[in-house]
């Protein structure tokens, strides 16, 4: 006669660490933007004295520690190095800065800030990426946790831990 065995939860027992990308969206009010269009002369044209005076009143201390995105939101051409000019004033202060309309920016973000993730942590383990949340997350996102995670972990799922589907798994040589 068999004794009664004890029901084991194997996916509590499984050593798995869990990333919800969520949690490299950043917070709403981190993002700041700037809006090409304001220095334009007439709307229509960017003229360089104008913009560089324009640009050297600006307190850029303004965005420490903000995702500045950096837009025309008129159909101006604007010239290449006036985002240059930008980028380099915003430097020393920003955490990331991005060419986007502010509509995108939390998605252009949340795959800058999935690019710069140290995955070192990682190594060797088996990883579940979480499927399940209230933000929407593009498919862009997903490719780039399993881009950066195969060159160190042991396995890529995504799911729960209780159904998680296998993404990948390290060949053992």
């Amino acid at each position: 006669m068999n004794p009664i065995q004890p029901i084991v939860n194997k996916a509590t027992n499984r050593a798995v660490e869990e990333i919800d990308l969520v949690q490299f969206f950043p917070n709403e009010n981190e993002i700041a933007g700037i809006d090409i269009a304001t220095f334009l002369f007439k709307g229509l044209l960017l003229k360089e004295d104008d913009f560089r005076k324009a640009i050297s009143e600006i307190d850029f201390k303004q965005y420490i520690e903000k995702y500045v995105c950096v837009y025309c939101s008129t159909n101006a051409i604007v010239p290449f190095w006036a985002y240059m000019v930008l980028a380099a004033e915003l430097a020393p202060f920003a955490k990331d800065i991005a060419a986007c309309k502010p509509k995108n920016a939390s998605q252009i973000f949340l795959e800058h800030n999935i690019l710069s993730f140290n995955t070192e942590f990682f190594e060797g383990k088996r990883v579940i990426v979480k499927g399940c949340g209230n933000k929407q997350i593009d498919e862009r996102a997903y490719l780039l946790i399993a881009q950066k995670l195969a060159k160190n972990v042991r396995a890529i799922m995504y799911g729960e831990a209780c159904s998680s589907v296998p993404v990948f798994k390290k060949k053992i040589d």
